[in-house]
């Protein structure tokens, strides 16, 4: 393996180690947290913590595993590197990305009475649902236009939310439009890079491909080839150019993630939670009190006699 190989690889593994890390700890704080919080907020980043860690779990993997999935390339000679294992990891991981996406936008919208953010918060998981069906496509018969598409529809999906985040940005709390803010500025980032980026470098490849006249394969044949045919390579010449976006979709994207899943309660009353669990600690408290009153007589009685 060559040296920068194996540093941009180190690197990856050891950005997944802190991200479980940090799973484990968001999953230790939701648990210390259900107390004071309204028992909604509590269930919401529950679901949150769930589908993060289907996508922090699925970005960990492929850390430790690349797979460049169209020239069958990859850096381990296993079955478990082989790209139909690599690609089904990866469309969980990201419709569990997605999914989280339209759970905040949901609530975001529920908290702002917005409709576009309702239309957005439904429909941007079946966007992503095929961009993925694009992009097995384009892993099965080897044809890049596939990416196009479902990069293209990804960047769209992202510039979707976006939209409906500033549309909801005059009907939101003061305290939470930093939030609102920082989300834009992600997502517009994103947006910028897929079209700048990714989508023209899928459209390079293709054609390129054209050109040189390849060949591509059936939806069967591929299902065969992606099975058990891999190619194992460790120069920087066949990496260099998966670096930037996996670097970055290893570690930016699954930091947003986990973040989801402490997010300020965009519904309901803040000091709701501290009331409910004031409310559940009360009766508790009233018991103690009243075996503590009990005692008390008891002891009373005992020394009159």
């Amino acid at each position: 393996m060559s040296n920068e190989v194996f540093m941009w690889w180190f690197m990856l593994c050891v950005v997944s180690g802190f991200n479980v890390l940090a799973l484990l700890w968001s999953a230790r704080v939701l648990h210390q947290s259900q107390s004071t919080v309204a028992p909604e907020v509590f269930v919401w980043r529950r679901w949150q913590l769930l589908l993060s860690a289907g996508y922090v779990l699925g970005c960990a993997y492929r850390s430790a595993l690349p797979v460049f999935d169209v020239q069958r390339i990859c850096l381990f000679d296993s079955w478990m590197s082989s790209v139909i294992v690599g690609r089904s990891v990866a469309t969980v991981a990201e419709l569990c990305f997605v999914a989280q996406w339209a759970l905040l936008m949901h609530q975001i919208s529920k908290s702002t009475q917005s409709r576009a953010g309702r239309w957005a918060a439904h429909g941007v998981l079946p966007l992503i649902a095929i961009a993925e069906t694009f992009s097995w496509y384009s892993v099965l018969t080897t044809s890049n236009i596939g990416h196009v598409v479902e990069e293209s529809l990804w960047g769209i999906a992202a510039a979707l939310l976006v939209a409906s985040l500033l549309s909801v940005w005059p009907h939101s709390r003061p305290r939470l439009r930093p939030l609102l803010l920082a989300m834009c500025a992600t997502g517009t980032a994103y947006v910028v890079f897929m079209f700048m980026v990714d989508v023209p470098m899928y459209w390079a490849r293709w054609v390129a491909d054209e050109a040189s006249g390849r060949r591509y394969l059936s939806l069967s044949q591929g299902v065969l080839d992606t099975s058990g045919r891999w190619v194992v390579s460790q120069q920087w010449q066949t990496w260099k150019s998966e670096v930037l976006w996996m670097s970055l979709y290893f570690s930016v994207a699954v930091w947003l993630s986990l973040g989801f899943v402490h997010v300020p309660a965009f519904t309901g009353d803040p000091s709701r939670g501290a009331r409910a669990a004031s409310q559940r600690k009360a009766p508790h408290a009233r018991a103690r009190a009243v075996r503590g009153a009990g005692s008390g007589l008891h002891t009373s009685g005992s020394a009159g006699w």
